[in-house]
């Protein structure tokens, strides 16, 4: 499958994709981690081995990694697929840090669970976010996702709990939002946050923000 997007250093991109045939490509709460240690050991241009270096994000955090391929900006991990949103820092670290990422979990994956061939659906997916108003909707549709988990037609019906939706997200653990939500966790040496226009200044602007969405529903 082609990709029509050109990547170009210091431009926004929407990155996705899903697993072959819709299947789950996060099955345990290791695969989560996993995933999570290769969103950060994937972007330096210094090779990374897991097996000497350590497994898990907290091993991983203090490695050095050398230059940064991208800013990864924010993530979000489904059961069933994983959204990203990242600048380009140089020509082809996009493409670089995307084959280090999928090879490398394919590998694990399929070790862990027994299984051959491929994992996702053909290459990954990205949008161009060439406007403001269109990079800003990403960081809240990105950060939203898990809400489909526990309210699947909330953008339809509208949010039928308020307080449970808010909780979960923060909750969450697969994704970006305790970050910018004002948490520090292990997880925060993922993301450099600086590479955003300062749309939220406050961690509290970022949690209004988020619940204009929350509280939108589409019209018959």
């Amino acid at each position: 499958m082609s990709r029509n997007v050109t990547f170009a250093p210091g431009e926004y991109y929407h990155i996705y994709n899903r697993g072959t045939e819709k299947r789950s490509i996060f099955k345990t709460r290791a695969d989560y981690d996993r995933f999570l240690s290769l969103l950060y050991a994937a972007n330096g241009n210094k090779a990374v081995h897991l097996q000497l270096q350590g497994r898990t994000l907290k091993e991983l955090a203090g490695t050095d990694r050398g230059e940064t391929l991208v800013d990864l900006c924010a993530y979000c991990l489904m059961p069933n697929h994983f959204h990203l949103l990242i600048r380009e820092k140089a020509p082809g670290g996009m493409s670089k840090f995307m084959q280090k990422l999928i090879t490398g979990y394919t590998m694990y994956f399929n070790k862990r669970h027994d299984r051959t061939g491929s994992l996702f659906q053909g290459k990954f997916k990205a949008t161009h976010a060439s406007e403001d108003t269109y990079l800003k909707y990403l960081m809240a549709y990105i950060h939203l996702n898990p809400i489909k988990l526990i309210e699947p037609g909330w953008k339809e019906n509208g949010i039928k709990n308020m307080k449970r939706a808010k909780k979960y997200l923060y909750q969450y653990t697969g994704s970006s939002f305790p970050e910018y939500a004002g948490n520090t966790r292990v997880e925060s040496a993922i993301i450099n946050r600086e590479a955003l226009p300062d749309y939220f200044s406050t961690s509290k602007e970022f949690i209004a923000e988020l619940g204009e969405w929350l509280n939108f529903k589409v019209e018959p």
